[in-house]
């Protein structure tokens, strides 16, 4: 290769000088430029391709491409990129198509033992296969190459997103008498408040909320401090003690909550949350119930009991996979955001006496639920 000898100086203006200086020791330009304008500036000061080649640890061709370039077409130009045209795409249509159609597939079809496909694991596959069938230009695809063709489809297989499939085919109509049920509700209520006597026909929303956690700290909590510590402070080891349902009923007129504390929520455990709305309610109204398709609620046991006592209670069942159709679910997250959240207790039977306390608080100031979602559910469940 020749030396700088047998090439021209790189004569530089002020200006171009001063840039150059500029850009050879910025911090915030591309590393690319800045690794040019270093090549440009040592040619300028005299020294030779050798010596920048090995000051910048790279190859004397690189040193003369650049520097050649300035010489050609000056400093601006030879610290840019010349343009050409874009090579046309290797990768063609057949073959990206290929590569979807595996991330629609589960990889378990194939051979493998995981049920979703990663992004490297599909490249992989991607790479293994290529060749046999038919598409040599993705034998070297990286995951890179892969992650583009799944982007363009929007495609997203290493991820799961959950549904909930409609098992019920009477879902719109058991919906429809749900719904109406609660309209009937609001209507009763508004007459009340009128001045019209209390409805024959009392609706009250039953739901349980098993599992619910006794959790004992092993260390103290620890308040808030000011202008150290803004929150509790609480030792992440903890203790459990076992776990207990919480079985209520919501009143849809007044708010108000009867609700039992019990180890299981069994058939036995639902018959005394009957017996204790019966003795509650006057005698001569009949208890509409809202629940679920629960064992306990059909159970032999249960159902030899609502025959002691007919024309009492009125069940209406919510679909299969529709208990957020039940409006009781609101009075279990209320009771999840005042009183449950965080709690902490020394017993199963401390906590058992803190959800009692805490339903009673409930009852000192009753909140009527109300059901305000009918516009947006009217025309899946057909009301009219």
């Amino acid at each position: 290769m020749p030396s700088q000898s047998k090439h021209p100086k790189l004569v530089l203006t002020d200006e171009e000088r001063q840039r150059l200086d500029r850009l050879r020791t910025s911090r915030t330009a591309p590393a690319r430029d800045v690794f040019r304008a270093r090549i440009l500036w040592r040619y300028h000061a005299g020294e030779t391709v050798t010596e920048i080649a090995r000051a910048l640890n790279t190859t004397r061709v690189s040193v003369l491409k650049w520097v050649d370039k300035a010489l050609q077409m000056g400093v601006e130009a030879g610290t840019m990129d010349t343009f050409h045209k874009p090579r046309e795409a290797v990768i063609i249509d057949d073959a990206k198509a290929w590569v979807v159609h595996l991330a629609c597939c589960k990889p378990k079809d194939l051979g493998y033992a995981a049920e979703l496909w990663t992004r490297s694991a599909l490249a992989r596959h991607v790479r293994k296969h290529a060749a046999h069938e038919g598409y040599p230009a993705l034998a070297k695809a990286a995951k890179a190459t892969v992650q583009r063709i799944l982007a363009a489809q929007e495609l997203q297989p290493h991820k799961v997103k959950y549904y909930l499939e409609r098992r019920d085919p009477d879902f719109k109509t058991k919906m429809r008498i749900v719904l109406t049920v609660y309209q009937e509700v609001a209507m009763q209520n508004e007459a009340r408040d009128k001045g019209v006597v209390h409805p024959a026909v009392i609706t009250v929303a039953m739901d349980e909320k098993p599992g619910v956690q006794a959790i004992g700290n092993t260390a103290p909590d620890l308040p808030p401090v000011p202008g150290k510590h803004p929150t509790v402070s609480r030792d992440h080891e903890y203790v459990r003690f076992g776990t207990l349902s919480i079985l209520a009923s919501l009143d849809l007129h007044d708010g108000h909550v009867i609700a039992r504390v019990e180890e299981s929520h069994r058939s036995a455990e639902f018959i005394c949350l009957l017996k204790d709305m019966d003795a509650y309610y006057p005698p001569d109204c009949s208890i509409r119930i809202i629940l679920d398709n629960h064992s306990a609620h059909l159970s032999k046991e249960t159902r030899s009991y609502l025959a002691e006592h007919p024309n009492r209670f009125k069940y209406v069942l919510t679909p299969t996979h529709g208990s957020w159709l039940n409006i009781a679910e609101t009075l279990f997250g209320k009771m999840a955001r005042t009183f449950l959240k965080h709690i902490r207790v020394g017993s199963k039977q401390e906590l058992k006496d803190r959800i009692v306390k805490g339903i009673a608080e409930i009852n000192e100031e009753p909140v009527v639920h109300r059901w305000k979602a009918f516009d947006a559910l009217k025309e899946d469940a057909d009301i009219v």
